[in-house]
């Protein structure tokens, strides 16, 4: 699942996970398939806001529907800007679909009560989480807002999926992904919050030999066992070979519980940390060797001089002699996706001196010639 994320310091978060996946693409083809106006993907808070398929539009009415109940107090938002959701939903009808730079030029200039740039966003905001309206695309990285019915088909909006069906799918898909999972991974993986609902589609999903439980060794709490689930089409490897760049929001990842509880990995993300109170970086990224999360770096694209800055680089408690090697050959890669020409590594992170030496530079130096290194490794 692709969550989408607006911060591009290397590559916006939902560019990462299928450069993890399948090495240097062409991101056109990502906008191609999910951003434009033919595509057969929308968005929707499947996670936080995330690519997902149109036909799943029905399968998120429950949520829809949750959204819808909790703003429908008399002294709610909701109910107190009634006109500026109408005058929204008016104007995406008639003009539809728009960006809200253009709802915003075409804004009345009355200076009431009721009129507020801010109340348009969160309009938009809320008319999405409910579904009445839905995203169209983007221009750029601006999101299209639409009418529901301009964006969604017929069948797939009449569509009818109860809510204990639709979060059993949603669980099952979850396990599918993971592989093997807690209750808490499995909710945690679409943000469902009603537990019992969760264990009701675990119970069904083992009822019907979907799930079937296990227990995983060093998942424990007070002394005792987490249960756990393992989908009946995982497959335990006899080893892993993989090496990734990670984005913090990878699903391999994104959960903090989940991250620690299987490589012992504690991530928080220092975005909005002041820079002088940071530990690892404004934006660092995890790095996967085999089966273990073995560092984290923090990247920059600085497109002026075509260099891919290493701004800190870090161990984690899973690293072993030879990482920085794998390390190094992933900047090369993860440069010549973003068509940089130099790799500069700064001083700052314990796995700094041994990622320079890997790439065969000077500590604060600059590696020259990617495309080299790339045919090397």
């Amino acid at each position: 699942m692709l969550q989408i994320d607006s911060v591009n310091v290397f590559a916006r978060s939902h560019y990462l996970p299928l450069f993890s996946r399948l090495g240097a693409y062409d991101p056109a083809l990502l906008d191609r398939v999910f951003m434009s106006r033919t595509t057969h993907y929308v968005e929707y808070l499947a996670h936080e806001a995330t690519f997902v398929p149109v036909d799943d539009w029905s399968l998120w009415r429950f949520r829809m529907d949750d959204f819808r109940r909790r703003w429908a107090a008399p002294d709610s938002w909701v109910s107190q800007n009634s006109r500026t959701l109408s005058w929204v939903q008016d104007e995406l009808r008639d003009r539809g679909p728009l960006r809200p730079a253009e709802l915003r030029a075409d804004a009345p200039r009355e200076r009431g009560t009721w009129w507020d740039w801010d109340e348009v966003k969160l309009a938009l905001e809320h008319l999405w989480r409910t579904g009445d309206v839905a995203i169209s695309g983007r221009r750029g990285f601006e999101r299209l807002y639409a009418l529901e019915e301009q964006v969604i088909p017929a069948d797939v909006r009449s569509r009818e999926v109860p809510r204990q069906d639709a979060i059993r799918e949603l669980v099952h898909r979850a396990a599918r992904s993971q592989g093997v999972a807690t209750e808490s991974d499995l909710a945690d993986y679409y943000r469902v919050r009603d537990r019992v609902s969760i264990r009701q589609a675990i119970d069904d999903l083992v009822d019907a030999g979907d799930l079937q439980p296990v227990q995983v060794r060093g998942w424990e709490r007070g002394g005792r066992p987490v249960p756990a689930w393992i989908h009946r089409e995982a497959v335990v490897p006899r080893r892993v070979d993989a090496a990734a760049i990670l984005t913090p929001f990878d699903p391999v990842v994104w959960f903090r519980d989940r991250a620690l509880r299987a490589f012992d990995l504690d991530y928080r993300i220092e975005i909005y940390v002041p820079a002088e109170k940071r530990r690892y970086g404004y934006y660092s990224l995890p790095v996967l060797v085999g089966d273990r999360i073995v560092a984290r770096i923090d990247l920059k694209s600085e497109r002026a001089s075509s260099t891919l800055q290493v701004q800190s680089a870090w161990w984690e408690p899973q690293a072993r002699p030879g990482d920085a090697d794998a390390i190094a050959d992933e900047l090369a890669l993860a440069a010549s996706w973003q068509g940089l020409e130099n790799i500069s590594v700064s001083g700052w992170g314990d796995a700094s001196d041994a990622v320079a030496a890997a790439l065969h530079i000077n500590r604060g130096g600059v590696l020259r010639h990617v495309h080299d290194r790339q045919r090397q490794a």
